[in-house]
């Protein structure tokens, strides 16, 4: 049975990239209820708005990579969607219980598994969508246990503007003052690319400003390591535990 890979992650917070994908199909709820079932601090998933309003989880523009059949959330309904059937992980099609799911089948399942959720907010959110989000998140968990991440800033700002509270990361491939500066201005953490940190002396600065790191997409073990040793809070990664 193929299972995650053990690292000593230290004080480090490891996050399951799109749930456990390193083993079941990402962003399913068997991918999610295989990470609750493990030693996960959070369970990481991407958020797209359907053609009716609702709210689903697929990392891609469309389903093709993962569902063969090419459908854009934004342009079908929940029910369209989810006809789908994904292909598991040995690319073939079977398991009936791999569909596109919605956001508050992956909030419950963070409930259920006392699991901090990592949200992506894939796509440009108005400010009623967001609160959309937000009433559905208080419903069935609470924003405290959220964490909220974007490669668009506008989403994160529009976020706090209806959940002052929210704890947000922006997402980005790039390390650069003007970033930092950014993200201390509007007490942000960063969810930055590995491959962007490349001398301790980066990290030191992030944390030295007051801001957290989390790192993605991490999958090799020594470099998982090397990046917790210089003190970065959280690893986010398909397979290590």
């Amino acid at each position: 049975m193929k299972d995650t890979v053990k690292i000593n992650k230290g004080n480090a917070k490891i996050v399951a990239h799109r749930g456990l994908s390193g083993i079941e199909r990402e962003n399913t709820c068997s991918a999610f209820v295989a990470a609750g079932n493990r030693s996960y601090f959070g369970i990481e998933t991407d958020v797209r708005a359907t053609k009716d309003g609702k709210y689903v989880l697929l990392h891609d523009d469309t389903t093709e990579r993962c569902g063969i059949d090419v459908l854009t959330p934004s342009q079908c309904t929940l029910q369209t969607i989810q006809s789908v059937v994904l292909k598991d992980k040995d690319e073939k099609r079977g398991r009936v219980d791999l569909r596109v799911p919605e956001m508050v089948d992956y909030i419950r399942i963070c409930e259920k598994y006392g699991k901090v959720g990592v949200l992506e907010f894939k796509g440009m959110y108005t400010e009623e969508q967001m609160k959309e989000i937000v009433e559905i998140i208080k419903a069935e968990y609470s924003p405290e246990n959220m964490i909220f991440i974007s490669f668009a800033f506008e989403n994160l700002v529009t976020l706090r503007s209806v959940c002052p509270e929210a704890h947000c990361q922006f997402l980005t491939g790039e390390y650069k003052e003007e970033i930092l500066q950014k993200l201390v201005e509007h007490k942000m953490g960063i969810d930055i690319w590995s491959g962007a940190l490349t001398e301790e002396a980066q990290v030191r600065r992030m944390l030295e400003l007051g801001i957290e790191v989390n790192v993605w997409t991490v999958d090799n073990p020594e470099l998982a390591e090397k990046l917790i040793s210089w003190g970065v809070q959280f690893i986010t990664s398909n397979i290590l535990e």
